[in-house]
């Protein structure tokens, strides 16, 4: 059996250590680490390169779609699989969650042996859900979604991830030295994230940039 390497993000400590119990008898896999904050949880999992990340999706400070994206910019191609761990079966959640890249989404009253084969499916490539949530997913790639797909814009749709944060923030009148914080980033990556969204959007000031953004409700 394959051993694959695992990493537990969600914001509270005695569920972090639940789950460590609960896959503590299980052949083939191997908790590396765990964390309870967006940041931590990206510089962790930066650092220890596990092959499955549980993630929880409710999190202070941009939640597990945070983390996705911000491993995800880190480590391009070589990424973790991603298999969100959440109490919620909203839709919204399932889909915005599957749209950053999570390759399964369960939630948590799966049990312990059900938790570990789910982990051994995404690392092997297989798409897992809870029952019904697949049908969130299926029914959004049909166009049979309620949850609304983006509107196409070329401009906006060229813009990295990343890119797309800074704009927001900036839509909202962040100063960069916010927006590093915000995203903990250093204001020159900040600076240049900003000259490659007036150049995508064709724009020629701030000014002129959060009104581009507004006007697309992206403030």
């Amino acid at each position: 059996m394959s051993e694959y390497r695992l990493f537990l993000v969600d914001d509270h400590g005695v569920f972090r250590s639940g789950v460590r119990a609960e896959l503590a008898g299980e052949d083939g896999l191997e908790v590396v680490g765990d964390a309870g904050t967006v940041p931590e949880a990206i510089a962790q999992i930066t650092a220890t390169r596990p092959d499955v990340v549980l993630l929880d999706v409710h999190m202070p400070g941009g939640g597990g779609v945070a983390v996705l994206r911000g491993v995800t910019d880190a480590l391009g191609s070589e990424a973790p699989v991603f298999l969100a761990l959440s109490v919620s079966d909203a839709a919204t959640d399932v889909i915005a969650t599957i749209r950053a890249g999570a390759r399964g989404y369960v939630t948590k009253t799966i049990d312990g042996k059900e938790l570990a084969d789910a982990v051994r499916r995404v690392a092997e490539g297989d798409a897992v859900f809870s029952p019904r949530l697949a049908g969130f997913v299926l029914d959004s790639f049909t166009g049979k979604s309620a949850v609304p797909e983006p509107h196409l814009d070329p401009e906006l749709d060229s813009l990295t991830k990343r890119e797309l944060e800074v704009l927001r923030l900036l839509a909202r009148g962040y100063t960069y030295r916010e927006i590093a914080e915000e995203l903990f980033i250093s204001v020159k990556t900040v600076e240049t994230h900003a000259s490659n969204v007036l150049r995508k959007t064709q724009q020629s000031n701030r000014n002129a940039l959060t009104r581009w953004a507004v006007n697309r409700q992206l403030g």
